[in-house]
Formats: C-alpha cells, sequence, structure tokens
C-alpha cells in the first residue's frame, strides 16, 4: 500500500511546524524538566487551539499522526499521548452509552479547557506529568471495569527523559464509568497510545537526522567536511533507511485505527517497534557523529536524546511490542 498525504493534509502540518518551529521548544522543554510549566502549558493551549487534541474525533489519524510527528520532530513535553489517548477512551465509552460524565469530560478534554494524563495496566504504574494536569484518569489493574478520577499523585520520579515526569496517581477517587465497556474503552485506549508514541518516535528520530546532517556539513577533520567520509555517509543512510521503513508502519496504523480494523492492535505495535527503533539509532548515529558534545546539557541535542529513550520504552518495549505484532500475525495465520 502506498501512503501519499493529501494537500489538505500537508497543509495542516505545514503550520503546526511554523508554530512549533516559532516556539524555540528547547526554552519550554528545560523549563518543564525544572517543574516550570508556563511556557509548556503556553504551547499546550496553541496545540489545542489548532484541534489537536479533537483529530481522533474525526477517526482520521493520519492527520494526528502528522501532528504527534511535527510534536516529536520539535520534542514537545507534556502528556500529548496520554491525553490523546484518555480522549479516545470516554469517546469509546461516550458511544457504548456512559454519556455522564464521560461525555461532559470528553468535550473538554478536546477543547482543550481541562489537561488529562491517563494511567492504564498496559502503560505501567505511573501517570505522565500529573503535576502539570488538572484530572489524572485511571484504569487500575486490580479493577480493569473502572475508570476513576485520582484524587492525586505521589512525588514526581526521575526518568530517562528529564521533561517527562512520572508519577504514582493516588488511590480512590470520584468514578468516572464502570461495567464491561471499560474494559473494552481502555484497550482501544491502550492501542491509541502505543500508535501515538510511534509517531511521536518517528518525528524525534527525524529530527536527530536532521539536526547531524547539519552539524557533518559544517564540521571538518583532514581539511575537509566530515560528511565527505564514506563511513559516515553510510552511518547517515542506514539511518535514513530505518526512519523510512518506519514511516509506512505508522501510516497504516492510522489507517488501521481510523477503520477500526481487527488488525489495528497489531498495526500499532509493529510501528512503535519500528519507529522506535528507528529513533533510538538516530541518537546513536547523532552522539557518534558529534562526539561529546551530544552528551552535554547545554547542547539541545541532548534534549532529543532523553525524548528517543524513554519513548523506547513507553507504552510497551520494541520486544513487548514485536511479540504482539507476532502473536496476532500468527493466529490470524499472516
Amino acid at each position: 500500500m502506498r501512503f501519499a498525504l493529501s494537500d489538505e493534509q500537508r497543509q495542516f502540518q505545514r503550520p503546526l511546524h511554523r508554530m512549533l518551529t516559532a516556539a524555540h521548544t528547547p526554552d519550554v522543554i528545560r523549563a518543564w524538566a525544572r517543574g516550570d510549566h508556563t511556557p509548556g502549558l503556553k504551547l499546550w493551549a496553541r496545540l489545542a487551539a489548532a484541534d489537536v487534541f479533537a483529530l481522533e474525533a474525526n477517526r482520521t489519524a493520519v492527520e494526528l499522526a502528522l501532528a504527534l510527528t511535527e510534536a516529536g520532530h520539535h520534542a514537545v513535553p507534556g502528556p500529548l499521548v496520554e491525553t490523546v489517548a484518555a480522549a479516545g477512551l470516554l469517546a469509546r465509552l461516550a458511544e457504548a452509552g456512559e454519556p455522564a460524565p464521560a461525555e461532559a469530560w470528553l468535550g473538554r478534554v478536546r477543547a482543550g479547557e481541562v489537561r488529562v494524563t491517563l494511567a492504564l495496566p498496559a502503560g505501567g504504574p505511573y501517570a505522565l506529568d500529573a503535576d502539570a494536569c488538572d484530572a489524572i484518569l485511571v484504569v487500575a489493574p486490580g479493577s480493569a471495569d473502572t475508570l476513576r478520577l485520582a484524587p492525586g499523585h505521589g512525588p514526581v520520579q526521575p526518568s530517562l527523559d528529564p521533561a517527562r515526569r512520572l508519577a504514582r496517581p493516588a488511590p480512590g477517587g470520584e468514578v468516572v464509568a464502570e461495567g464491561p465497556a471499560v474494559r473494552e474503552a481502555a484497550a482501544y485506549a491502550a492501542d491509541l497510545a502505543v500508535f501515538a508514541v510511534a509517531a511521536q518516535a518517528l518525528g524525534v528520530g527525524c529530527a536527530l537526522l536532521e539536526r547531524t546532517v547539519a552539524y557533518v556539513r559544517q564540521r571538518t577533520q583532514f581539511g575537509q567536511e566530515i560528511g565527505a567520509f564514506q563511513a559516515v555517509k553510510h552511518r547517515l543512510a542506514d539511518t535514513l533507511v530505518g526512519l523510512e521503513f518506519a514511516r509506512p508502519l505508522v501510516s497504516g496504523a492510522a489507517v488501521a485505527l481510523a477503520s477500526g480494523a481487527p488488525g489495528a492492535p497489531a498495526e500499532a505495535a509493529a510501528a512503535k517497534a519500528a519507529a522506535c527503533d528507528a529513533a533510538y539509532a538516530a541518537a546513536r548515529t547523532a552522539l557518534q557523529l558529534h562526539g561529546a558534545i551530544g552528551y552535554t546539557a547545554e547542547y539541545d541535542l541532548s534534549l532529543w536524546f532523553g525524548k528517543a529513550r524513554a519513548l523506547r520504552s513507553a507504552w510497551g518495549t520494541p520486544a513487548d511490542c514485536r511479540a504482539r505484532a507476532l502473536d496476532s500475525a500468527v493466529f490470524t495465520g499472516g
């Protein structure tokens, strides 16, 4: 299958890219890592105004993939993946006949009126950036048929990415929905989160490659640009191939999720495994070709390194995702 963006989709992507470029996200990321959420929340409001959190409502996950890839390209901090997944969960509950209070929350999330993060068994015990959010929606492992609103959270834990602030949701809290529909909606939300991480990781990897290509054109050794050396060219080419192989998998997962295809969970898992591996390989290439400067906290590239490492294990490791995709293929005879 060939995936090509329409003119309308490109027109959606371009202004988003310009907006995030103008925001100079490295400053936003560093402030977020310090616990200063003000610049990040201003950027969050602009993303909400661009209807990024309402894209899932139209079953047009391709546009959602574009938005999240741009967010990854600029390493935008915050629980973007979790907010998108929460909107998907609430939408499924509303469709299943749970109009209140799930539907009321859904409208506010899509409009960007409230900032939410989501904790599901598939995502581990922590909620991302709970200290920057108005609400923490939780489906606990021991009560998979209950969606509740956590009353608070524990202390913030360190992460591979300093701008990913993790905390355990507090037990108890208001019940938002109960019943078998919660379990089904949570499964869909987890698949949506896996896909969203894949799209973000693709953007992170592309940014790392672009910055590295620019750097090897500037740095010289033995009287010439290091980008002219064959070994450097090969390393960059391998990185590009990995990212370009991941791109159609992300697009395919978007189409599968939008259409409700039975194989959508496996496609999302395959996309995440490929995209996160490609982003991690791009980070290794970037570090090798930049040298020690790439590790320094003052150098902006380090912000993308942390993102690539953290996304690799968020909502399932590459090994977990490959196992899910393989099990589905074996089960369906694929």
